[in-house]
């Protein structure tokens, strides 16, 4: 059920278009820019191959939302065949693809239970961590943490939750880790063949990718009493937002989770006082904003502040 409905009215779910070029052709940029940012352009001059293996990473990312919410081709299978190289390395598509699915579910936005994105604590479980760990994701509820620490932290808990997942004998987390390997094998091989870039460099570049990816989902959701007001939207129109595919319009897209990336903008900021009043106004003006207000300051706590354990 869309609880937007009556605010938004109806929108068209799907292009008559039976393949959106231009998210294809985004696609191969993407690997035309990491292909010569590992290879020709790292053996010319390093820090620049850096750089746009860095922006490759970040733009497959986001290219890998689109495919798991049905983009370019109305058939899946044809979009994770786009992204299964494991640009990112230790992120395997199927456990994005499902976790972020579960995701979608507006209802438990922010749950430290239900919803596999959140980054809140059941505050029982705060209380009880030893000190040094709690101390850590003190940190990385600022924006600096999440940018230098994020990726570890995040990575951590993920695989600490797949590997219990997959002990307790769930086959479809085993079976994404199995599909990750080829998928990580065509990058070693790639690099292995033709990669001029120090292995070094490649990891920096990886991490760094994850740390840009950190900007988008620091503020994507905040606790709220009521799920519509769970979701943000941070106005920007730069470079951040294309390499985010217009994400950063957050609540749209979770209003509208089959509208390709290139068509968020011109339904917003033609309904944007409807969103606004829609998500209870949660809204940043540009990620210098976020910058500016939450480089050094914790945003939130981390348990939960209105979620108790039934």
């Amino acid at each position: 059920m869309n609880m937007y409905k009556h605010v938004v009215g109806r929108v068209p779910v799907k292009s008559a278009r039976s393949v959106e070029w231009p998210t294809l052709c985004l696609l191969v940029l993407c690997y035309a820019l990491w292909g010569l940012g590992t290879s020709v352009v790292a053996g010319l001059f390093l820090p620049l191959g850096m750089v746009l293996v860095t922006l490759a990473a970040v733009l497959h990312s986001s290219l890998s939302h689109e495919a798991l919410h049905g983009h370019p081709f109305r058939q899946r299978a044809r979009n994770e065949a786009l992204v299964f190289p494991a640009l990112t390395l230790l992120i395997p598509y199927q456990r994005f693809r499902d976790t972020h699915l579960a995701h979608h579910h507006d209802a438990i936005l922010t749950d430290p239970y239900d919803d596999p994105e959140s980054n809140y604590l059941d505050l029982d479980v705060w209380e009880r961590l030893p000190a040094p760990a709690r101390a850590v994701l003190s940190f990385n509820n600022r924006l600096i943490g999440r940018l230098l620490i994020g990726p570890l932290v995040g990575q951590a808990a993920f695989m600490a939750a797949d590997w219990r997942a997959i002990r307790g004998g769930d086959r479809a987390v085993l079976r994404g880790w199995l599909w990750h390997i080829p998928a990580l094998a065509l990058v070693v091989l790639w690099m292995g063949a033709l990669g001029q870039m120090p292995l070094w460099a490649f990891l920096l570049s990886t991490y760094a990718a994850l740390s840009v990816l950190k900007i988008r989902t620091f503020l994507e959701h905040q606790a709220h009493l009521r799920a519509r007001g769970r979701t943000v939207i941070i106005e920007d129109r730069g470079l951040l937002a294309l390499l985010f595919l217009n994400n950063n319009l957050h609540v749209v897209h979770h209003m509208h989770p089959k509208l390709p990336w290139y068509r968020l903008p011109k339904l917003y900021f033609g309904n944007r006082a409807r969103y606004l009043a829609c998500n209870d106004g949660y809204m940043f003006p540009s990620y210098g904003e976020v910058f500016r207000r939450y480089l050094f300051k914790a945003k939130d706590t981390v348990p939960h502040p209105l979620w108790r354990r039934p």
